[in-house]
């Protein structure tokens, strides 16, 4: 069992920064796939960005202005959102794939205002 747990999110203008953090229960290096995802309202869930064993991967959307990074000491993962955008609005959330079982923290609410 992994519990993972989301801070971080909040309300911001346009153009401003976040950064969320996402505290694993078990140590990360033991983690093949580690990352964020987010949900719109009325939208399915979207990769953000992950860790996985071939490398790191971003969404299109968030390239260039966000950057996922992790302190394997802590057992945190971290996503710095820069230059938010309206469109980033969504529930954002950290999720692991341990022993090939996928788990999810319960989300944090990231409301960018125009």
């Amino acid at each position: 069992q992994v519990q993972l747990v989301e801070s971080g999110g909040g309300l911001m203008q346009a153009g401003g920064s976040l950064r969320l953090s996402c505290l694993v229960s078990k140590s990360i290096l033991t983690i093949t796939t580690l990352g964020w995802y987010r949900q719109a309202p009325g939208k399915q869930r979207e990769v953000v960005a992950v860790f996985t064993g071939g490398g790191t991967i971003y969404a299109d959307s968030v390239k260039g202005r966000f950057t996922i990074s992790r302190d394997n000491a802590k057992n945190t993962v971290y996503l710095q959102m820069n230059s938010l955008k309206p469109e980033d609005t969504a529930v954002y959330s950290c999720a692991a794939n341990y022993f090939l079982t996928t788990y999810w923290g319960q989300g944090t609410q990231v409301t960018v205002s125009s």
